[in-house]
């Protein structure tokens, strides 16, 4: 049987090339956002590999642990799995499940144009001792919408943006104990929110966890409120008294993105119920597990405010609770 072989000058840019035409295909399917407001931003992180790796010889990629290949793991609220593609191209869809979609295709796409070439990292040909393995990291993005009403949140998050340390594992997972403690105290004021969580090779993590990152401060007209790696720029008062706004029709949108160590078995969050029991898992991860955190929250500028509308046209995969 006749196999066909792409040349090996087409071999080098083919691939590159179909990568960066899902991720444009992926980022021009999303809806537009017409109205942006300012925001505020607290995280940091250290994705650094276990120290003293010693190689046991012979050379890793083509997928797996390698490159593109080998995504998986990634769940939509309640688990959807890979056929669900048409998401990506403008139904709603995208987030950290859209975005691990396209990297998966990409990612056969490559090595069937490389034939699959290239040992496959495995336990048996492990590069660290003492089985000192660095298996695949769980990222997690949780956005939720809240009635405007909750402006405590909002001063909660400046004042830890201002003390708060982003500089060690500790003083993120302070940062996240604390933000989902706030979330937690005030359970009448939640509407929407959409959870989606999926596990990717540590080769890959940091590049796909800042990429979720740039996804979700893009929304942001201006970060007013930043606390970020050490690097701190407090911010001005929101200017709306928390009874002054609309209980009915303005919201806050603030969205979590987690990198883990472990996976946490979240799953569903389609109801009030399973949104407290996520939001008590995500503050008890420990701080040796925690690899990555970003808080993001908009409006934070004086006099800003977010419609419904305006919500669910930034944030369309929000679901209502």
């Amino acid at each position: 049987m006749l196999k066909f072989q792409f040349p090996l000058p087409i071999k080098r840019w083919l691939a590159p090339l179909i990568i960066a035409v899902f991720i444009l295909v992926s980022v021009l399917g999303q809806p537009s956002s017409t109205f942006a407001a300012s925001g505020g931003r607290i995280g940091g992180g250290n994705f650094r590999a276990p120290s003293k790796s010693i190689p046991r010889g012979g050379s890793y990629g083509g997928g797996g642990y390698g490159g593109y290949g080998g995504y998986g793991g990634y769940r939509r609220g309640g688990g959807m799995g890979f056929p669900f593609i048409l998401p990506i191209f403008g139904f709603g869809g995208g987030g950290l499940f859209g975005f691990l979609i396209v990297m998966s295709i990409a990612g056969v796409l490559v090595n069937s144009i490389r034939g699959g070439s290239g040992p496959k990292l495995n336990a048996s040909n492990s590069i660290y001792q003492k089985n000192e393995t660095i298996g695949p990291v769980t990222l997690i993005q949780l956005q939720l919408g809240l009635l405007a009403a909750a402006k405590e949140l909002q001063q909660d998050l400046r004042e830890l943006a201002a003390s708060a340390d982003t500089t060690t594992s500790s003083g993120l997972q302070q940062v996240l104990q604390e933000t989902t403690l706030s979330l937690l105290r005030q359970p009448n004021l939640w509407v929407y929110a959409n959870l989606e969580n999926g596990q990717v090779p540590f080769n890959s993590a940091e590049s796909t966890f800042n990429r979720l990152s740039l996804t979700e401060r893009s929304k942001l007209t201006a970060e007013l409120t930043t606390n970020y790696s050490g690097q701190v720029f407090p911010g001005q008062a929101s200017g709306i008294e928390a009874g002054e706004a609309s209980k009915t029709n303005e919201y806050i949108a603030i969205t979590l993105i987690i990198a883990s160590k472990r996976n946490l078995g979240i799953t569903h969050c389609s109801n009030s119920e399973e949104l407290q029991r996520n939001l008590q898992i995500l503050g008890s991860i420990s701080s040796s597990d925690l690899m990555a955190l970003e808080v993001i929250w908009q409006p934070e500028g004086k006099e800003e405010v977010l419609s419904g509308e305006d919500l669910v046209t930034a944030y369309p995969n929000l679901k209502h609770l």
